[in-house]
């Protein structure tokens, strides 16, 4: 079925997409929202899907240039804001925003604001952005996404209009995703097992000969864990980072084309700092999302292990790698098997508080192997 427009990108969301789509038609849109649901459940979709609303002559058509510059996260106009900090927002970022929202918007009638993990708010960056949040100027919205509404401070919650999202069952994830992608029901399973159940990540999964390789090493890391010495370990703990960030090359070919459009609409004398900023963070961003995907590929592998070993093959994502799972499974207990998957979120948590990633990935392989040889 052809494409009608932006919302219909989320079908697990109908009540959100009537709820965002009414507001636009009405010219009703908030200020502020606060988007509450669990990862993957469409946050980040929805939020790209009013800023086409908002931004495209046909109210989100899905195809044309502008809506095409949004879905693909190279807007000048669309900000996506993550934090700086180990553990939260820290107080220049908050000041370089609040700095940002009071200029023109580049290209469009308006300014987005996308910021993620909300929660990640204390008081000092909270209290350097209420004002902006109540009151920003008419011509920006600002969207805040959280996966738990109580995780958030009050003093920001209460100035945004909530919109919660319901989890997206596994059977309807991986059927957009099939029907997104092309891709068969196995790569659908193993690109959302990687991609932590989040269909888009997923998709760009399926499309980037890149990430796919990244992940084709990890698991093959993981195959072999068991019988590689210390060097081997520190070895493919460098080649799996260099794989994260091999992909990074696709995102720098599209920002070198940003920045001649940008000159090309504005003049080559206009600045470039504030686009070429936006960019180096996007680009950080991009590469803690393919150290994030690794690890990823690393818990879904350990969860299926687990999932063979009780007998529940039908819920294994990783398919195409089922031999090297059944000879894990066959030994590995409960116990084992969730000490090691320990040792992956503890890997993600070092590298967001800022611990070096080839530190965290190595640390988490030294683990991981010593549960597989002893995984009792």
């Amino acid at each position: 079925m052809s494409r009608l427009c932006v919302w219909d990108e989320l079908p697990a969301q109908t009540r959100v997409a009537g709820y965002l789509s009414r507001a636009v038609a009405s010219d009703a849109v908030s200020h502020a929202y606060l988007f509450v649901g669990p990862t993957g459940s469409g946050k980040i979709t929805a939020a790209k899907a009013l800023a086409c609303a908002l931004f495209c002559d046909d109210g989100g058509c899905g195809s044309c240039p502008t809506c095409r510059r949004v879905l693909s996260g190279f807007h000048p106009d669309v900000h996506e804001v993550h934090p700086e900090g180990a553990a939260t927002y820290v107080i220049q970022q908050i000041r370089d925003i609040i700095h940002d929202v009071h200029l023109k918007p580049v290209q469009a009638r308006r300014k987005i604001y996308i910021v993620g993990e909300a929660e990640r708010f204390d008081a000092p960056s909270a209290n350097a952005f209420l004002k902006t949040l109540e009151e920003p100027p008419d011509n920006v919205v600002i969207i805040l996404m959280t996966r738990s509404y109580d995780a958030v401070m009050p003093t920001i919650a209460s100035r945004c209009q909530v919109v919660r999202f319901r989890p997206i069952p596994p059977s309807v994830a991986e059927a957009l995703l099939v029907q997104r992608s092309g891709a068969d029901t196995a790569q659908a399973r193993a690109a959302l097992a990687a991609a932590g159940g989040v269909v888009p990540r997923a998709e760009d999964l399926l499309g980037s000969p890149g990430r796919l390789a990244a992940r084709d090493l990890a698991l093959d890391t993981l195959k072999r864990l068991a019988v590689m010495d210390g060097y081997d370990i520190l070895e493919a703990a460098r080649e799996l980072l260099a794989a994260a960030k091999a992909p990074l090359d696709e995102v720098k070919s599209v920002h070198s084309d940003e920045l001649e459009e940008h000159r090309s609409l504005l003049g080559k004398q206009s600045s470039t700092k504030s686009l070429e900023d936006r960019q180096k963070r996007e680009l950080t961003s991009r590469e803690r999302e393919g150290l994030s995907e690794i690890i990823g590929v690393t818990e879904s592998w350990l969860r299926d292990c687990l999932v063979v070993s009780q007998g529940a093959d039908a819920l294994v994502g990783n398919t195409d790698v089922a031999d090297a799972l059944v000879e894990v499974a066959a030994v590995i207990t409960p116990r084992a098997a969730l000490t090691a998957i320990s040792a992956a979120e503890t890997a993600r948590k070092r590298i967001t508080y800022n611990v070096s990633p080839q530190l965290a990935i190595e640390a988490m392989l030294f683990d991981i192997q010593e549960v597989l040889r002893c995984p009792r």
